[in-house]
């Protein structure tokens, strides 16, 4: 087959390595608006760091000539059995309402290059009734083709969702089923035996059905999936957040209040914390809730979960009283620990929180150079582990990095408070420090 991937992101270039890696007969194109992107991919490079195993699988394939990349839709569309679509879809902080500026691009750009005969298939995650209302009729209007039509008439159009995480995703695409929603019969048939042939998959004895390609019965069930897997996640962490509040309250361990309800197999609270971040868990559920407006379980846990930075702060306040003119350490830019992103973490408004309340504020993140913490505003803290950092009033474990679960008192020099938003270090190591953590009840001074 000719596979074209459109967008080599951190989603897009693994799966157009995976597809690559299935067959030495492939020819697998990758399409990115980015030249640096491709002309690093082309010389067999990673063009950002974190995934196992995607550096030696581009050292294998590109010189190979199974992979390859380019800018140019008009070499990697004409002809292509199949195009996987994975473009950013963004979402306005301020109304919730998707953005879909790139991906409007990008199908204009390929619909102006389809061939007949192609199967199309966006995995990036979509509202739902996207793919029938939205991407079909714009295709058909500017490719001149119709879907589900046969021959030389016509394309096939389906929703697959990425069900990855970033960092294992190869590992993932064993792991989980492949959701399929077509258009058409022909379509759906066309796009299980695509994926049957370009992903392997682990045996799942927990599974009802047998892991491998399920078919969700149309476009819309498949959209949906994706949005109700991941809205899910928001609420349970929701939910698990309102606990811990009411926790800090009574003077209670809302942790050991959860693994004790979670040793019922009926209960699955999932961990409370000082953010929820990244790409997927705070985008999705206004994905969903830009299609569902009744949905007020989704929208008030996502109020619930967008708040836990201020409400981290203000628990550090009222513990000392204020925090003008302190020195605040934020621990972590990136949304999660080991991974080198700040697609909407919380750092962002833990800063604002502490600013407004007259804090001088300093940002640590050991995935980050301090000229890249301060192009983003802040000033950086210098600390590397087994030296100790500058002297500062309060800290907040805002990612929970590996490095800081060795954190000691002795690293942060007059610490006053200590506030463990992610629950990864000691006690232990900071003797004489009042330590505070989400749902932990009142602060524990070893």
């Amino acid at each position: 087959m000719k596979i074209a991937v459109v967008a080599l992101g951190k989603i897009g270039l693994p799966l157009a390595v995976q597809f690559a890696d299935a067959n030495p007969t492939h020819e697998v194109v990758g399409v990115d608006v980015s030249q640096r992107v491709v002309d690093t991919v082309n010389r067999g490079e990673e063009p950002f760091p974190g995934e196992a195993h995607l550096a030696e699988k581009l050292a294998e394939l590109v010189p190979a000539g199974r992979l390859r990349a380019t800018t140019d839709y008009g070499d990697a569309i004409p002809g292509a059995d199949a195009v996987v679509l994975v473009v950013p879809l963004f979402v306005d902080e301020t109304t919730g309402q998707p953005d879909f500026g790139w991906m409007d691009g990008a199908t204009r750009s390929l619909a102006e290059h389809l061939t007949p005969g192609t199967l199309v298939s966006y995995e990036t995650t979509l509202p739902v009734g996207t793919t029938r209302t939205r991407w079909k009729p714009m295709i058909e209007e500017i490719s001149g083709l119709t879907e589900g039509a046969p021959g030389d008439q016509g394309f096939h159009l389906v929703f697959s969702p990425e069900r990855v995480l970033t960092g294992r995703v190869f590992a993932d695409l064993r792991k989980y089923p492949k959701l399929v929603g077509g258009l058409s019969e022909e379509g759906t048939r066309r796009a299980i035996e695509f994926y049957e042939a370009v992903l392997d998959f682990d045996e799942r004895p927990d599974l009802a059905t047998p892991n491998g390609v399920w078919d969700l019965g149309s476009a819309e069930a498949a959209e949906m999936a994706k949005l109700a897997e991941t809205t899910y996640r928001d609420v349970n962490i929701g939910l698990a957040n309102q606990f811990a509040r009411f926790a800090d309250t009574a003077g209670i361990d809302v942790h050991r209040v959860i693994e004790a309800s979670n040793s019922q197999p009926y209960s699955h609270i999932h961990t409370p914390g000082i953010a929820v971040g990244g790409h997927c868990i705070p985008v999705y559920p206004r994905l969903y809730l830009s299609t569902d407006g009744d949905a007020s379980v989704v929208r008030t846990a996502r109020e619930a979960n967008a708040a836990m930075p201020e409400y981290a702060v203000a628990r550090a306040e009222s513990l000392l009283g204020s925090l003008a003119g302190l020195r605040v350490v934020v621990l972590g830019a990136s949304y999660r620990g080991k991974v080198k992103e700040t697609a909407f973490s919380g750092v962002f408004a833990t800063v604002e929180a502490l600013r407004a309340r007259g804090a001088e504020v300093l940002v640590h993140d050991p995935m980050y150079t301090d000229e890249e913490l301060t192009g983003f505003g802040w000033t950086p803290y210098r600390w590397t582990p087994g030296t100790p950092g500058e002297a500062v009033d309060v800290a907040i474990v805002q990612a929970d990095h590996p490095e800081y679960a060795e954190l000691s008192a002795d690293d942060l020099p007059g610490l006053r408070l200590l506030l463990d938003g992610r629950r990864v270090t000691d006690p232990a190591r900071f003797t004489g420090v009042p330590r505070l953590t989400i749902g932990g009840g009142e602060p524990v001074t070893a």
